[in-house]
C-alpha cells in the first residue's frame, strides 16, 4: 500500500511487533580508529548478493589500493577492488562463514598503501553516468544484506517512487559504526542524499535514527538547516525498539506506507539506503575512491579493548581483534554482526567483508543459551513479529511437512530478525525453525 502523502513527518508512524533489547552501545563515543595495514588480505570475489565476480589479475601482478581486482558481466553484481597495494600471492578457494568456499585474491601488502594512479572522481551529469559510477565505486548494502546498489538505484520505469528512507537506526545491541558515522561523516552523507534525491527527481528525504543517537539527531538537523535542505529533507527520531532498522518495518515507521507481502519498497514508493552506503558512495564521487575500507564495531565480553576501527576489506578477523588488543579471556562464542542477526563463527580465521558491520566475542557466561522447554502456547513471539507472522502455527507445518499450508501462513515473509526467539520464555529455537519452512517451500517449486 501507497499512500500519496509526500508532506515531511515530525514523528514516527506506529509499527506492529518488535521488543526492547539492551542496546549495550558501549563504543558509541569511541572515535573511529584506522588499523594498522595487515600484512595480507585474502579478498573474497563473493561479497554482494548476485552473481560472483571472476579475478581480473593473476599470481605475481603489483596492485594498487583501488585497483579493480575482480568483476562480472552479470547485472546484480558488484566489482571489487585491492584494498591494500602490493603483490598478489595467490587466488585460491577460501572458507566463508556459510561453509562454502569462494575463490579469493590473496595479496601481500607492501604496506605503503599506495593508491591506484587511474583514480578519479567520476562523471555524473546524467543519470546513466551516475548509475555506472555507483556500480564503478563497488558499493553494495552496507548494512548487512549486501545487495549492489546500483541495482537498487536503477528504479523500474513502472514503479512511482518518490522517497527516500535513510536507516540511520542501527537497533542491533552492541554496533556503533552508523551512530559513527553520523557523527564522524555527516557532510558527506548530506552530499550523498542531495545527488540521489536530484539523480532520481525525489520528493522528499527522511532519516531515521532511533532515539538513543541524541547527537546524531541533533547533528543532521542542524547541519539540514545550515545547507537550506528542510523543505525536503526530515530526521525522524524512532522509538529504540528492534527491529527499528528492518527495511519494511523503517519504511512504515518513517513514511507510514505498507510494503505488501511479496513486494519491494519501491512498490510503495521508497529507496531505502544505508546511512554508512550515503558516505561511502559522496567519498567515491568525490574522490575516486572505490569501497576499499570498513568501519567495525569490535567488541563484546571476551575483547580485551573494545573499539570502532577502519579496516581494509579482507583483512583476516584475528588480526582486527588483535589490533584491539586480543581477548580478555577465551571466547565462547563469535559474532560477525549483532547478537541478533548476526553469524556465529567457527574461528576467527575468516575474512572482513564489504557487508560486515560488527565482530563480537563473548565469554562462556554471556555465551550460554538457556535450556529449552515446552511451548506454553503464550503468543509472545506472536506479538513481537514485525511481519505479523504466526510461528506456532508455521512450526506445527514444518513438523508436518505441509508445504501449501507454510505458504498460506506467509512463511516466506520472514526477515529473521530473532524477535520471537527472543521473546520465548522456553528458550525455543524458532528463527531455525522459520528457515527450515523457508527452505522447505523453495526445495517444493
Amino acid at each position: 500500500m501507497k499512500s500519496n502523502d509526500i508532506s515531511l513527518p515530525t514523528v514516527p508512524f506506529r509499527t506492529r511487533g518488535g521488543v526492547r533489547v539492551p542496546h549495550r552501545k558501549t563504543t558509541s563515543t569511541c572515535e573511529s580508529i584506522v588499523m594498522t595495514v595487515p600484512s595480507q588480505v585474502s579478498i573474497p570475489m563473493q561479497q554482494h548478493i548476485g552473481a560472483p565476480c571472476k579475478p581480473t589479475v593473476k599470481v605475481g601482478d603489483i596492485v594498487c589500493v583501488g585497483q579493480v581486482i575482480g568483476d562480472s558481466d552479470q547485472f546484480v553484481s558488484a566489482p571489487i577492488h585491492a584494498t591494500v597495494s602490493g603483490k598478489v600471492l595467490k587466488i585460491a578457494d577460501i572458507p566463508m562463514t556459510n561453509g562454502a568456499k569462494c575463490q579469493a585474491v590473496v595479496i601481500a601488502s607492501d604496506g605503503l598503501q599506495t593508491p591506484y594512479s587511474e583514480l578519479k572522481p567520476p562523471k555524473t551529469d546524467t543519470l546513466d553516468e551516475f548509475l555506472s559510477a555507483v556500480r564503478a565505486s563497488g558499493l553494495v548494502g552496507l548494512g548487512g544484506a549486501g545487495f549492489p546498489t546500483h541495482v537498487k538505484l536503477r528504479v523500474p520505469k513502472d514503479k512511482n517512487v518518490d522517497t527516500l528512507v535513510v536507516n540511520g537506526a542501527e537497533c542491533e545491541p552492541y554496533i556503533t559504526t552508523d551512530h559513527r558515522e553520523f557523527l564522524e561523516n555527516s557532510e558527506n552523507i548530506l552530499y550523498a542524499i542531495v545527488k540521489v534525491k536530484e539523480m532520481l527527481n525525489l520528493k522528499r528525504v527522511v532519516i531515521g535514527i532511533e532515539k538513543n543517537k541524541p547527537d546524531a539527531i541533533e547533528l543532521m538537523r542542524n547541519l539540514i538547516k545550515k545547507e537550506g535542505k528542510s523543505d525536503y529533507i526530515a530526521v525522524l527520531a524512532l522509538k529504540a525498539s528492534y527491529p527499528q532498522g528492518g527495511e519494511k518495518v523503517l519504511i512504515e515507521a518513517c513514511t507510514g506506507r505498507v510494503v505488501e507481502m511479496g513486494k519491494l519498497p519501491a512498490d510503495a514508493g521508497c529507496i531505502v539506503m544505508n546511512v554508512t552506503s550515503l558516505g561511502k558512495l559522496a567519498e567515491y564521487l568525490k574522490t575516486g575512491m572505490p569501497l576499499v575500507t570498513k568501519r567495525l564495531t569490535i567488541a563484546g565480553s571476551a575483547i580485551k579493548e573494545p573499539k570502532n576501527v577502519i579496516v581494509p576489506i579482507g583483512t583476516m578477523i584475528k588480526d582486527v581483534i588483535e589490533f584491539c588488543g586480543g581477548y580478555s579471556e577465551e571466547p565462547k562464542k563469535i559474532l560477525m554482526g549483532g547478537p541478533m542477526m548476526g553469524i556465529a563463527l567457527t574461528t576467527d580465521e575468516l575474512f572482513i567483508l564489504k557487508q560486515n558491520n560488527a565482530i563480537l566475542a563473548f565469554n562462556e557466561k554471556d555465551a550460554r543459551l538457556m535450556e529449552t522447554t515446552d511451548c506454553i502456547r503464550c503468543g509472545r513471539c506472536v506479538a513481537s513479529c514485525p511481519m505479523g507472522l504466526m510461528p506456532p502455527l508455521i512450526s506445527r507445518a514444518v513438523k508436518l511437512n505441509e508445504i501449501e499450508e507454510l505458504k498460506s501462513l506467509g512463511a516466506m515473509n520472514c526477515m529473521e530478525c530473532g524477535c520471537c526467539s527472543f521473546s520465548c520464555p522456553a528458550g525455543k529455537y524458532i528463527v531455525q525453525t522459520m528457515r527450515t519452512a523457508k527452505a522447505m517451500i523453495r526445495s517444493a517449486k
